[in-house]
Parts: structure tokens; sequence; C-alpha cells
């Protein structure tokens, strides 16, 4: 379970769930889900829009197995959708498409994502982790990977996978130097 920014950087991460569990339930069972119920989750307060005059307040964005709260926005029902359910329902998913980006982006520098880790759960948890910190830094470092990914076209609307679909922004990168511990 995970937020992440619009740079892509994760903002709260929650691993050790059961695979099988749902993204909705392993949601509500995680740490973060009771500090925004109990108001201790320091969310931004509601913000102005441009040429806005009402505030607009923040939410997290989850799919449709995410219990409603006033936090949370998900789609409609997929069943009994009309046509602006629709198009509330895919921009939402566009608004979902920045964490799914960013696990992306984490995927294609830390392979081990790719496949079956054979290290025990408390582990793989610490490299889960790890790895998180370390995409966040890489980011922060090489801000120019972040121009890598999904995009709209802003004309048909079609998806345009990013380039972390390909290693080639990996060998931008320049080796990190300084003192090694």
């Amino acid at each position: 379970m995970a937020v992440a920014d619009a740079t892509y950087k994760f903002l709260y991460v929650d691993v050790g769930a059961e695979g099988g569990a749902s993204d909705g339930g392993t949601g509500s069972n995680c740490s973060l889900h009771d500090a925004v119920e109990e108001n201790r989750a320091e969310v931004p307060q509601p913000e102005l829009l441009p040429n806005d005059d009402h505030p607009v307040p923040n939410h997290f964005v989850g799919d449709d197995t995410f219990a409603l709260r006033t936090w949370m926005m998900k789609p409609f029902s997929y069943g009994s959708q009309v046509l602006r359910e629709r198009i509330y329902s895919h921009r939402l998913s566009r608004a979902r498409r920045v964490v799914e980006n960013a696990f992306g982006i984490l995927c294609q520098k830390f392979h081990c994502f790719y496949t079956t880790m054979h290290q025990n759960p408390d582990t793989i948890n610490l490299i889960t982790m790890g790895a998180c910190v370390l995409h966040n830094l890489i980011l922060i470092r090489y801000p120019h990977t972040i121009s890598e990914v999904n995009h709209e076209d802003p004309d048909t609307h079609d998806l345009i996978p990013g380039g972390w679909r390909t290693e080639q922004h990996l060998q931008r990168l320049l080796p990190l130097t300084g003192h090694h511990t």
C-alpha cells in the first residue's frame, strides 16, 4: 500500500500484507487509514485552485475496492455508470496512474520486484522499504527521470507508455559518488 506525490515519490508505504488481500482491505488495515480517520495524518488543508474562490480539500484516490470515505475518492460502480460517471471514473483512474507509475519506475530500477523473492518475509519487507527510500533519493538526485512516465495524449486521450518501461533512462544516471561505508 502506498501514497505517491505528483513527482512519483513515495510519501507513505506499508508493506507486509498478504498477497491475496484486496487493495481496499489492505488500505483499511494500514496505519494511514487510522491516522486519517483520527485526524493525525497531517493532510494539507483545503486550498484555492487557480481562478476559483472555493477551497478544495485534499483527497486520497483509490480503486473500487476501497470503502467510500469523506477523504477517499473512488470510481463509480462499473455496472451502473451513466456518461458523467464514466468520465469521472476515467479521470480518477488517470490520477491513480501516478502511484502506478511510481511502482513501475521502482520495479524498473530494482528488477528483483519482477520475480519471486526467496528471502523470509521480514527481509522482503526491509528490501521493499529500502528500495522505496532509494527510489525517492534517485528522483531527488536525478529529477529528469520523472519525465519518463505514462501520459495521456491531450487530443486522443490515448495512453502513451512512459520511458520507464525501458531501461534507457537508467543509462543517464551518473554513478553515485561520495563516501562509501
